[in-house]
């Protein structure tokens, strides 16, 4: 069993214990559920933004704490005001150290903000509307090309956009209608090896259609100007600032460079 199935084991556990603590009218009772969602598609689009998708993340599976300290409310609010694109934000607690509570904090600042989880199961879909989520994730790796028509279907009837991520040409398959933008996760979710190349390969292979949008291991200026060069208009960093002891001055000091 790799990391990603342990994962997804535990997160069935998680969801059906969730559903009885919290019902679904429960949740969609919640102040953000009425509110009309930021459009990561739109936000990608603006060209006096960076592109860039930041992410708050505090620990992860391959790499242990990376700042279990960070102020997400602090953090963000810096990506924010900096020019992000977009915040992603971890909301799995066992294995990446987030929560809810995160997200709500990211949700204060006028960026779309992208619940960042394993996605299973419709109920979780409501849950991040209810905690003020623009965008959902949805991972072909772990679901199967109808689970994802069905998830994105929900989802979109929720008024969500959906991020799909992809790790190689066979998961190119399970693009659908629903999908609104699609990232290609440069991390091999096996071996936690990490190559651009996985996006450059894939780019010319995504329908034209959708938005691209690169992940993982993107740390110097000059890949995000070669991702853009086939294509990409989205790059999700987080690691690369949240290593650092003030990951809002990492950020600021990154878009300075660059803006040139």
């Amino acid at each position: 069993m790799n990391i990603l199935d342990t994962i997804i084991a535990q997160k069935k556990i998680e969801v059906e214990e969730r559903k009885l603590k919290t019902p679904v009218f429960l949740l969609e009772q919640s102040v953000y559920f009425k509110r009309d969602i930021l459009s990561l598609k739109k936000f990608l689009a603006d060209e006096n933004r960076t592109g860039i998708i930041a992410e708050f993340k505090r620990k992860s599976p391959s790499k242990g704490w990376i700042n279990a300290d960070a102020d997400a409310a602090i953090v963000t609010k810096a990506y924010a005001d900096n020019g992000a694109s977009g915040l992603s934000v971890l909301t799995d607690e066992q294995f990446f150290g987030g929560s809810f509570a995160d997200l709500e904090k990211a949700r204060i600042n006028e960026v779309p903000v992208l619940r960042k989880d394993f996605m299973i199961d419709e109920y979780q879909l409501t849950e991040a509307k209810s905690i003020g989520a623009d965008v959902i994730l949805l991972i072909a790796a772990n679901l199967t090309i109808h689970q994802v028509k069905q998830l994105a279907r929900a989802a979109k009837n929720l008024g969500l956009e959906v991020l799909l991520e992809i790790h190689n040409e066979e998961e190119l398959a399970h693009i659908c209608d629903e999908v609104d933008i699609v990232g290609v996760n440069n991390r091999n979710l096996k071996t936690f090896e990490v190559s651009i190349q996985t996006s450059i390969d894939l780019s010319a292979k995504i329908p034209a259609d959708k938005f691209k949008i690169s992940e993982s291991g993107i740390s110097e200026i000059n890949t995000i100007l070669e991702l853009k060069r086939h294509g990409f208009k989205g790059f999700l960093i987080g690691e690369n600032f949240m290593k650092s002891t003030s990951p809002q001055i990492a950020f600021a000091s990154f878009v300075k460079q660059l803006k040139g």
